[in-house]
C-alpha cells in the first residue's frame, strides 16, 4: 500500500484483470467487435432520426438523446478496456481515472433520466392524446433534454469534487475500470461526508427517476384497463421497449452497486467480471435493437433508406 495523497498519486492499479495468456487477443476481438456494432447501430439511428422530418416528434427526439448517451457511455469504457486487455501492466493515470468515473456515472444518471422523461412522454401520449401536442411542444422537448444532461453533469461534479482531494493510502482498485466508491475506500481520512453524499447521489440517480416512471405506468395501466382494444395495443407497442430497457439497466446498475459495496467473493471471478460490465455493454446494444425493431416508423424509414 502507498502512503500518498490524491495530489501526488499519479496512477491506480486495476486488480480485477486475470492472466489469460494468448486468450487476451480473442477477448480483444470480441470487445472491439461489440464496440464497432454499438457505434454503428446507435449512430445510424441518430442519423435516421435527425435526417427525417417525419421523425422530429418528441418520442423520437428523446430516443435520439438516449442513443447519444449510449455512445457517450460506451466511449468512456470500450477504448479503455481494449488498451487494458492487451497491456501486461494494468495501470491508469489518476486524472484519466477520475475522467472515466465522471463519464460512466454521468452516463448512468443520464440514462435513468432519459427513461424517466420518456415514460412521462408516453403517459401524455396515451392518457391525453388530444392535448399531447400542447403539453409536449418542440421547445419543451429541447428544454427537457438540456435539463437531463445538465442535471446529470452538475450532480456528479459535486460528488467528484468531494472525492478528488481525498488523501489516499493505496492505489489498487479491484475492478476492470475506475469506480468511484472503490477510490473512496482507499482514503486514509474520514469519508463520512463522501459516503452520505454518495448514498444521496444513488437515491437521486435511481429513485428520483423511478417516481415519474411508476406514476406514468400506473396511469397508463389505468387507461389500458378502462380503454378500448386499440388503446391497449398502442400502449403495449410503445411501452414494451421502454420497460425492457428500464428493467435491464436497473438490474445491471443494482448488481454493480452491490458488487462495489459488499463482499462478492462467493461469486465466481468470470461471472463477477461479466456482470460488472453488463450495464455498460448490454444496454447500448439492447436499446437500438429494441427500438429499431419495435418502432414501426423507424423500421419503415430504415427500410426506405436501404433500398
Amino acid at each position: 500500500m502507498l502512503n500518498s495523497t490524491s495530489s501526488t498519486l499519479s496512477y491506480f492499479i486495476l486488480g480485477a484483470y486475470l492472466n489469460v495468456g494468448n486468450l487476451k487477443y480473442f477477448y480483444f476481438m470480441i470487445i472491439a467487435l461489440l464496440y464497432v456494432v454499438i457505434v454503428i447501430v446507435n449512430t445510424s439511428l441518430i442519423v435516421v432520426i435527425c435526417m427525417n422530418r417525419s421523425l422530429h416528434e418528441p418520442m423520437y427526439l428523446f430516443l435520439c438523446s438516449l442513443f447519444v448517451n449510449e455512445l457517450y457511455g460506451s466511449t468512456g469504457l470500450f477504448p479503455f478496456l481494449l488498451v487494458q486487455i492487451l497491456s501486461d501492466i494494468h495501470t491508469v493515470s489518476a486524472p484519466f481515472c477520475f475522467l472515466q468515473i465522471f463519464c460512466i456515472y454521468t452516463y448512468a444518471n443520464t440514462e435513468f433520466c432519459n427513461l424517466a422523461i420518456m415514460s412521462y412522454d408516453r403517459y401524455l401520449a396515451i392518457c391525453f392524446p388530444l392535448q399531447y401536442n400542447t403539453y409536449m411542444t418542440s421547445n419543451h422537448v429541447v428544454i427537457f433534454i438540456i435539463l437531463i444532461w445538465l442535471y446529470s453533469f452538475v450532480k456528479f461534479l459535486i460528488t467528484l469534487s468531494l472525492n478528488i482531494n481525498l488523501p489516499l493510502c493505496g492505489n489498487v482498485i479491484n475492478s476492470l475500470y475506475c469506480h468511484n466508491y472503490l477510490v473512496v475506500k482507499l482514503a486514509c481520512s474520514d469519508t463520512k461526508v463522501n459516503n452520505i453524499y454518495g448514498l444521496f447521489g444513488v437515491v437521486l440517480t435511481i429513485l428520483v427517476p423511478l417516481l415519474p416512471i411508476f406514476f406514468s405506468y400506473l396511469k397508463i395501466l389505468k387507461v389500458c384497463f378502462s380503454g378500448c382494444k386499440q388503446t391497449r395495443q398502442k400502449a403495449v407497442s410503445t411501452c414494451t421497449p421502454h420497460l425492457v430497457s428500464l428493467l435491464n439497466f436497473s438490474f445491471g446498475c443494482c448488481f454493480e452497486i452491490l458488487r462495489s459495496r459488499f463482499n462478492m467473493s462467493g461469486v465466481p471471478n468470470m461471472l463477477r467480471i461479466i456482470l460488472s460490465l453488463y450495464f455498460l455493454i448490454i444496454q447500448p446494444l439492447l436499446n437500438p435493437v429494441m427500438y429499431g425493431l419495435q418502432m414501426s416508423k423507424i423500421r419503415k424509414t430504415y427500410k426506405h433508406l436501404l433500398r
